[in-house]
Protein backbone atom coordinates (compact mmCIF):
# COMPACT_ATOMS: atom_id res chain seq x y z
CA UNK A 1 0.00 0.00 0.00
CA UNK A 2 1.38 3.37 -1.04
CA UNK A 3 -0.14 6.40 0.61
CA UNK A 4 -1.24 9.20 -1.69
CA UNK A 5 0.19 11.55 0.92
CA UNK A 6 3.72 10.28 0.34
CA UNK A 7 6.15 11.87 -2.13
CA UNK A 8 7.81 9.37 -4.48
CA UNK A 9 10.05 10.29 -7.38
CA UNK A 10 9.01 8.62 -10.62
CA UNK A 11 12.51 7.16 -11.05
CA UNK A 12 12.53 5.32 -7.71
CA UNK A 13 12.38 1.53 -7.98
CA UNK A 14 9.80 -0.01 -5.67
CA UNK A 15 9.50 -3.74 -5.01
CA UNK A 16 6.34 -5.80 -4.65
CA UNK A 17 4.05 -5.70 -1.62
CA UNK A 18 5.71 -2.69 -0.02
CA UNK A 19 4.08 -0.13 2.25
CA UNK A 20 4.89 3.56 1.98
CA UNK A 21 3.20 5.50 4.80
CA UNK A 22 1.91 9.08 4.72
CA UNK A 23 4.47 11.88 4.42
CA UNK A 24 7.36 9.58 3.53
CA UNK A 25 9.71 11.09 0.92
CA UNK A 26 11.45 8.83 -1.59
CA UNK A 27 13.86 10.51 -3.99
CA UNK A 28 15.26 9.47 -7.36
CA UNK A 29 17.91 6.74 -7.51
CA UNK A 30 16.32 4.86 -4.61
CA UNK A 31 15.58 1.14 -4.60
CA UNK A 32 13.28 -0.66 -2.13
CA UNK A 33 13.01 -4.45 -1.94
CA UNK A 34 9.87 -6.57 -1.78
CA UNK A 35 7.80 -6.61 1.40
CA UNK A 36 9.45 -3.60 3.03
CA UNK A 37 7.53 -1.17 5.26
CA UNK A 38 8.42 2.52 5.09
CA UNK A 39 6.95 4.42 8.03
CA UNK A 40 5.58 7.98 8.20
CA UNK A 41 8.03 10.86 7.73
CA UNK A 42 10.86 8.59 6.55
CA UNK A 43 13.24 10.21 4.03
CA UNK A 44 15.08 8.04 1.53
CA UNK A 45 17.56 10.21 -0.35
CA UNK A 46 19.43 9.52 -3.57
CA UNK A 47 21.55 6.41 -3.36
CA UNK A 48 19.40 4.58 -0.79
CA UNK A 49 19.19 0.82 -1.33
CA UNK A 50 16.74 -0.88 1.03
CA UNK A 51 16.53 -4.69 1.05
CA UNK A 52 13.57 -7.04 1.30
CA UNK A 53 11.25 -7.24 4.31
CA UNK A 54 12.82 -4.30 6.12
CA UNK A 55 11.04 -1.94 8.51
CA UNK A 56 12.03 1.73 8.51
CA UNK A 57 10.41 3.69 11.34
CA UNK A 58 9.29 7.34 11.46
CA UNK A 59 11.89 10.06 11.18
CA UNK A 60 14.69 7.89 9.77
CA UNK A 61 16.86 9.46 7.06
CA UNK A 62 18.78 7.08 4.82
CA UNK A 63 21.47 8.15 2.32
CA UNK A 64 21.87 11.83 3.12
CA UNK A 65 25.16 13.17 1.83
CA UNK A 66 28.18 12.60 4.11
CA UNK A 67 29.04 15.03 6.88
CA UNK A 68 32.54 15.15 5.43
CA UNK A 69 34.00 18.35 4.00
CA UNK A 70 36.08 16.29 1.54
CA UNK A 71 32.95 14.94 -0.13
CA UNK A 72 32.79 16.30 -3.67
CA UNK A 73 29.47 14.97 -4.95
CA UNK A 74 30.57 11.53 -6.09
CA UNK A 75 27.73 9.08 -6.76
CA UNK A 76 27.66 6.74 -3.78
CA UNK A 77 25.12 4.65 -1.90
CA UNK A 78 23.76 3.74 1.52
CA UNK A 79 22.74 0.09 1.49
CA UNK A 80 20.50 -1.75 3.96
CA UNK A 81 20.30 -5.56 3.83
CA UNK A 82 17.24 -7.80 4.03
CA UNK A 83 15.11 -8.15 7.19
CA UNK A 84 16.80 -5.22 8.90
CA UNK A 85 14.91 -2.93 11.29
CA UNK A 86 15.70 0.78 11.32
CA UNK A 87 14.02 2.48 14.29
CA UNK A 88 12.95 6.07 14.85
CA UNK A 89 15.23 8.93 13.76
CA UNK A 90 18.13 6.74 12.67
CA UNK A 91 20.50 8.41 10.18
CA UNK A 92 22.65 6.46 7.72
CA UNK A 93 24.80 8.68 5.48
CA UNK A 94 25.98 7.51 2.08
CA UNK A 95 29.62 6.82 1.27
CA UNK A 96 32.48 8.86 -0.13
CA UNK A 97 35.17 7.97 -2.65
CA UNK A 98 36.94 5.97 0.07
CA UNK A 99 34.54 3.00 -0.02
CA UNK A 100 31.83 4.40 -2.32
CA UNK A 101 29.13 3.12 0.00
CA UNK A 102 27.88 2.83 3.53
CA UNK A 103 26.50 -0.63 4.22
CA UNK A 104 24.31 -2.19 6.91
CA UNK A 105 23.90 -5.97 6.61
CA UNK A 106 20.90 -8.27 6.85
CA UNK A 107 18.96 -9.11 10.02
CA UNK A 108 20.32 -6.08 11.87
CA UNK A 109 18.59 -3.89 14.44
CA UNK A 110 19.45 -0.19 14.61
CA UNK A 111 17.56 1.29 17.55
CA UNK A 112 16.31 4.86 17.88
CA UNK A 113 18.67 7.77 17.14
CA UNK A 114 21.57 5.64 15.92
CA UNK A 115 23.92 7.49 13.56
CA UNK A 116 25.95 5.61 10.95
CA UNK A 117 28.40 7.91 9.18
CA UNK A 118 29.87 7.66 5.70
CA UNK A 119 31.80 4.58 4.59
CA UNK A 120 30.86 2.42 7.56
CA UNK A 121 30.51 -1.29 6.77
CA UNK A 122 28.29 -3.19 9.20
CA UNK A 123 27.90 -6.97 8.96
CA UNK A 124 24.89 -9.21 9.45
CA UNK A 125 22.96 -9.74 12.70
CA UNK A 126 24.46 -6.64 14.32
CA UNK A 127 22.60 -4.75 17.05
CA UNK A 128 23.25 -1.06 17.65
CA UNK A 129 21.24 0.11 20.65
CA UNK A 130 19.78 3.56 21.22
CA UNK A 131 22.02 6.56 20.47
CA UNK A 132 25.02 4.58 19.24
CA UNK A 133 27.13 6.95 17.13
CA UNK A 134 29.57 5.72 14.49
CA UNK A 135 32.09 8.07 12.90
CA UNK A 136 33.26 7.45 9.34
CA UNK A 137 35.08 4.45 7.88
CA UNK A 138 34.20 2.02 10.69
CA UNK A 139 33.89 -1.74 10.16
CA UNK A 140 31.69 -3.85 12.44
CA UNK A 141 31.64 -7.60 11.83
CA UNK A 142 28.74 -10.06 12.14
CA UNK A 143 26.84 -10.56 15.43
CA UNK A 144 28.49 -7.65 17.25
CA UNK A 145 26.36 -5.83 19.83
CA UNK A 146 26.92 -2.22 20.91
CA UNK A 147 24.81 -1.09 23.85
CA UNK A 148 23.27 2.36 24.18
CA UNK A 149 25.28 5.59 23.97
CA UNK A 150 28.42 3.93 22.59
CA UNK A 151 30.52 6.33 20.50
CA UNK A 152 33.06 4.90 18.04
CA UNK A 153 36.02 6.83 16.64
CA UNK A 154 36.64 6.86 12.88
CA UNK A 155 38.48 3.95 11.19
CA UNK A 156 37.84 1.58 14.12
CA UNK A 157 37.32 -2.14 13.48
CA UNK A 158 35.06 -4.17 15.79
CA UNK A 159 35.30 -7.95 15.47
CA UNK A 160 32.59 -10.58 15.10
CA UNK A 161 30.57 -11.49 18.21
CA UNK A 162 32.07 -8.64 20.24
CA UNK A 163 29.98 -7.00 22.97
CA UNK A 164 30.52 -3.36 23.97
CA UNK A 165 28.85 -2.07 27.15
CA UNK A 166 26.71 1.06 27.22
CA UNK A 167 28.28 4.50 27.33
CA UNK A 168 31.66 3.32 26.09
CA UNK A 169 34.08 5.42 24.03
CA UNK A 170 35.77 3.20 21.45
CA UNK A 171 39.21 4.49 20.45
CA UNK A 172 40.97 1.20 19.63
CA UNK A 173 40.03 -1.89 17.64
CA UNK A 174 38.03 -4.55 19.49
CA UNK A 175 38.96 -8.14 18.62
CA UNK A 176 36.33 -10.79 17.89
CA UNK A 177 34.48 -12.72 20.63
CA UNK A 178 35.32 -10.35 23.49
CA UNK A 179 33.45 -8.16 25.98
CA UNK A 180 34.68 -4.59 26.29
CA UNK A 181 33.91 -2.17 29.13
CA UNK A 182 35.34 0.44 31.55
CA UNK A 183 37.16 3.68 30.82
CA UNK A 184 39.50 3.62 29.03
CA UNK A 185 37.78 0.79 27.16
CA UNK A 186 39.33 -2.56 28.10
CA UNK A 187 39.04 -6.28 27.54
CA UNK A 188 37.00 -7.75 30.41
CA UNK A 189 36.53 -11.30 29.16
CA UNK A 190 35.11 -13.44 26.38
CA UNK A 191 31.49 -12.98 25.31
CA UNK A 192 30.70 -16.55 26.37
CA UNK A 193 26.97 -15.95 26.93
CA UNK A 194 26.53 -14.58 23.42
CA UNK A 195 28.60 -17.37 21.91
CA UNK A 196 26.54 -20.08 23.63
CA UNK A 197 23.35 -18.46 22.40
CA UNK A 198 24.71 -18.68 18.86
CA UNK A 199 25.61 -22.35 19.12
CA UNK A 200 29.33 -22.29 19.89
CA UNK A 201 30.45 -25.45 21.67
CA UNK A 202 31.98 -25.37 25.15
CA UNK A 203 35.22 -26.64 23.61
CA UNK A 204 35.36 -23.70 21.18
CA UNK A 205 34.59 -21.19 23.93
CA UNK A 206 37.30 -22.64 26.18
CA UNK A 207 39.82 -22.37 23.36
CA UNK A 208 38.87 -18.74 22.75
CA UNK A 209 39.27 -18.04 26.46
CA UNK A 210 42.72 -19.70 26.44
CA UNK A 211 43.81 -17.57 23.49
CA UNK A 212 42.75 -14.34 25.16
CA UNK A 213 44.33 -15.44 28.44
CA UNK A 214 47.63 -15.55 26.55
CA UNK A 215 47.01 -12.18 24.92
CA UNK A 216 45.68 -10.24 27.90
CA UNK A 217 46.44 -12.01 31.19
CA UNK A 218 49.86 -13.64 31.08
CA UNK A 219 51.87 -10.44 30.84
CA UNK A 220 53.17 -10.71 27.27
CA UNK A 221 53.15 -7.77 24.92
CA UNK A 222 50.64 -8.23 22.10
CA UNK A 223 53.24 -9.06 19.46
CA UNK A 224 54.80 -11.84 21.54
CA UNK A 225 51.41 -13.10 22.68
CA UNK A 226 50.05 -13.49 19.18
CA UNK A 227 53.21 -15.35 18.11
CA UNK A 228 52.72 -17.78 21.01
CA UNK A 229 49.07 -18.25 20.03
CA UNK A 230 50.06 -18.99 16.45
CA UNK A 231 52.63 -21.57 17.54
CA UNK A 232 50.88 -23.25 20.46
CA UNK A 233 47.07 -22.91 20.22
CA UNK A 234 45.23 -25.74 18.43
CA UNK A 235 44.11 -24.97 14.92
CA UNK A 236 40.55 -23.66 14.57
CA UNK A 237 38.49 -21.15 12.64
CA UNK A 238 38.26 -19.00 15.77
CA UNK A 239 42.03 -18.96 16.25
CA UNK A 240 42.62 -17.94 12.65
CA UNK A 241 40.07 -15.14 12.89
CA UNK A 242 41.60 -13.76 16.10
CA UNK A 243 45.17 -13.91 14.79
CA UNK A 244 44.24 -12.31 11.46
CA UNK A 245 42.29 -9.53 13.17
CA UNK A 246 45.13 -8.62 15.54
CA UNK A 247 47.83 -8.88 12.88
CA UNK A 248 45.87 -6.46 10.69
CA UNK A 249 45.14 -3.97 13.51
CA UNK A 250 47.92 -1.54 12.73
CA UNK A 251 46.67 1.04 15.23
CA UNK A 252 46.39 -1.49 18.04
CA UNK A 253 43.64 -3.20 20.00
CA UNK A 254 41.95 -2.38 23.29
CA UNK A 255 44.07 -2.93 26.38
CA UNK A 256 43.57 -5.43 29.16
CA UNK A 257 42.26 -4.41 32.55
CA UNK A 258 44.90 -3.00 34.89
CA UNK A 259 44.62 -2.58 38.63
Amino acid sequence: MISPNSSIDKNAKLGKNITVSPFAVINANVEIGDGTWIGPHVTLMEGARIGKNCKVFPGAVISAIPQDLKFSGEETTAEIGDNTIIRECVTVNRGTKDRMKTSVGSNCLLMAYVHVAHDCIIGNNVILANLVTLAGHITIEDHAILEGLVAVQQFIHIGAHAFVTGGSLVRKNIPPYVKAAREPLSYIGVNSVGLRRRGFSNESILQIEDIYRTIYVKGYNVSNAITIVEQEAPASVEKELIVKFIRESKDGIIRGVTA
